[in-house]
């Protein structure tokens, strides 16, 4: 069977460490796929690989059956694969809605520099740049996000921040979406905020969404499938009740509900 999205005897070695070993999964249409295991066990390698900034040493990784092993990771985004990261990465100095306009920009045709010198077609440049204005206004909306739109982003709780990193990789359009650890340093309100909008995002938007997260209730709420692994191998792959009744699951990770 074909899948949306697979990862095939992936492997990458850090020295003589390997810190993914081996590793295979398989990823549906519309699914929320999630990673977990312990600090090191290798899930944002695998993100890191996924998203081109590492090269695997060996295996594939396979998106719409087209392996995309060896892309820039510009190049990634634009067959429809964006991030975040576990550390904020936005502009402090800007606006939420300028912050949220960079993430259009694999699909802008015309610069800065270019819309300059382009004198016969300054129609169809305000005409791009009122479709992307009109897309990034949509997604403020999406994450009710109205209020801050025009707010620098260094003026906004950390929670916010985490919305507008949502946010600017929302703005890429992606068919796929890797989140790592979107609810970390969040407190409960908000952990459940972010929980609602990713489901929201897999069903009001047909995103497809692999996690990586530490809060496990939010992982065994929302996840269709989920993999866990450790020191760079797989332990178990399977539904939330099958990774919960898992031995070696319940004694390194989630430790034993049962009792």
């Amino acid at each position: 069977m074909q899948y949306y999205f697979n990862v095939e005897n992936l492997s990458i070695n850090f020295g003589g460490v390997k810190a993914v070993n081996n590793i295979s999964f398989a990823v549906e249409k519309n699914m929320i796929f999630s990673i977990i295991g312990p600090n090191g066990s290798g899930k944002t390698t695998i993100f890191n690989m996924i998203s081109g900034i590492y090269k695997p040493n060996s295996g594939k990784i396979l998106f719409e059956g087209r392996d995309i092993v060896g892309l820039r990771p510009d190049k990634i985004a634009r067959v429809g694969i964006a991030r975040t990261f576990q550390n904020i990465q936005l502009f402090g100095n800007a606006a939420v809605v300028s912050n949220l306009m960079l993430g259009r920009h694999i699909h802008m045709h015309t610069g800065v520099f270019s819309a300059a010198f382009m004198w016969g077609r300054k129609s169809a440049v305000a005409k791009e740049e009122r479709d992307h204005t009109r897309k990034v206004e949509k997604i403020i909306d999406f994450l009710e996000l109205q209020k801050f739109r025009d707010h620098l982003v260094s003026s906004l709780s950390y929670g916010k921040r985490k919305l507008v990193e949502l946010g600017r990789a929302l703005a890429l359009e992606p068919k796929i979406l890797l989140l790592d650890e979107p609810s970390a340093g969040m407190n409960t309100e908000e952990k459940e905020d972010i929980r609602i909008w990713i489901k929201d995002i897999q069903e009001e938007l047909g995103v497809t969404i692999l996690l990586i997260e530490h809060d496990m209730n939010m992982v065994m709420g929302i996840s269709d499938r989920i993999f866990v692994m450790n020191q760079g191998v797989k332990i178990i792959e399977g539904t939330a009740v099958e990774v919960q009744n898992h031995p070696e699951v319940i004694k390194a990770y989630l430790g034993d509900r049962r009792k």
